[in-house]
């Protein structure tokens, strides 16, 4: 069996398409990685996101540490069984509620002591406890522990917190290697951090090379610096990891925001919001997000998108939708989030096409025209 393997297929400027080979299955990339925090992604049961097209999932490590627990989840059987996702599964190492349950932590050289926003009950996540925790999980693809700082920190702060990250990936690095059997049939990967600065980014990628890792991260974006900012970034963070490993850009995010990133040589995404959309109503299309609670959908009998092959747009109505938005039924919330889901593995299967075909720039041109202006 294949512990990991990834192979660039297709380029088309700095755009790429490729595979990554795993023991549970391959993954295609450019890929995008549905979210499922806390062992089930919001709204879907698991064959309806495989059926979207989902090579992978997202599970947090955080989440899964306070409620149900990792040695629970483990004497269970593991993640891929007590969920009953048998493909690739991911797990973010916590490092990202390191910046988002700032004021419920306390954070040393150590690890960061955390207050569980559940019940008040103290918990530490230090590199080696992180690894344990995706050991007992049985995670495929380890992420490192890491701390992410927001973008608008004063810049001595943010090399402060990246040289504290690249430490932590050393002993991440360690830890996982010590990992038995489990390390032997998963990957590990790092994270990039430096927020805007093409200097720190640097830095951290040579350290990370240093340590060697199976895959690269860039983390630190999508934290409230905007698009052009992260775009900005992108232009020269990718370029800075290794050219034969998958790159991953940590929570993002938006239809157009993936386009961009994939045209900046980004291959791997997660990001919440295709469910959390779902659930609120919001319906993503090649024409652009539809608000169904709009009072423009009441009396409208066309589906969400004609271009797409998802239940609700085969069988339901703008207008039903939107009756089931505002009368709070759970199935609106259901079938949003699936065409959602679906919509953004067709967005990423559409990009493997035009790569492969030497057609990315064009295709990346339709759909601005379409998506920006819908």
């Amino acid at each position: 069996m294949t512990r990991f393997s990834f192979a660039v297929e297709a380029t088309d400027g700095r755009a790429r398409t490729g595979r990554i080979e795993m023991r549970r299955g391959e993954i295609r990339t450019p890929a995008f990685m549905p979210v499922g925090t806390a062992a089930t992604v919001k709204a879907m049961k698991p064959e309806a996101v495989r059926a979207t097209g989902a090579d992978i999932i997202l599970g947090n490590t955080y989440h899964l540490m306070l409620r149900p627990g990792a040695e629970r989840v483990a004497k269970l059987g593991g993640l891929h069984r007590f969920m009953n996702w048998q493909r690739p599964i991911l797990t973010d190492s916590g490092g990202y509620q390191v910046m988002s349950l700032a004021e419920l932590r306390k954070l040393t050289e150590n690890g960061v002591e955390f207050r569980s926003h559940i019940d008040g009950s103290k918990h530490m996540l230090s590199p080696e406890r992180s690894m344990e925790i995706q050991r007992l999980l049985g995670s495929d693809i380890v992420m490192a522990f890491d701390e992410c700082p927001r973008a608008d920190r004063p810049l001595d702060e943010i090399a402060r917190s990246m040289e504290l990250s690249m430490r932590w990936a050393r002993r991440s690095r360690d830890a996982f290697d010590a990992g038995g059997e489990h390390a032997e049939g998963a990957a590990l990967f790092g994270i990039q951090q430096g927020a805007l600065d093409r200097d720190l980014r640097q830095q951290s990628a040579e350290a990370l090379r240093e340590i060697g890792f199976d895959g690269y991260a860039i983390g630190g974006l999508a934290v409230g610096e905007g698009q052009e900012a992260m775009f900005a970034t992108l232009d020269f963070a990718p370029g800075q990891l290794p050219d034969d490993a998958p790159r991953y850009l940590m929570g993002v995010g938006k239809p157009d925001d993936l386009v961009g990133a994939v045209e900046r040589g980004v291959d791997m995404f997660d990001c919440v919001l295709p469910t959390r959309s779902g659930r609120n109503g919001q319906a993503f299309t090649w024409n652009g997000p539809l608000n169904l609670r709009n009072a423009r959908h009441a009396e409208d009998p066309a589906p969400l998108d004609e271009r797409c092959p998802c239940p609700a747009c085969a069988s339901y109505s703008r207008a039903y939708l939107h009756h089931l938005q505002k009368a709070g039924e759970m199935l609106g919330a259901m079938l949003v989030t699936e065409h959602n889901l679906t919509f953004y593995q067709q967005l990423m299967q559409t990009m493997r096409d035009a790569i492969g075909q030497g057609r990315f720039a064009a295709f990346a041109a339709d759909f601005r025209r379409g998506y920006l202006s819908g």
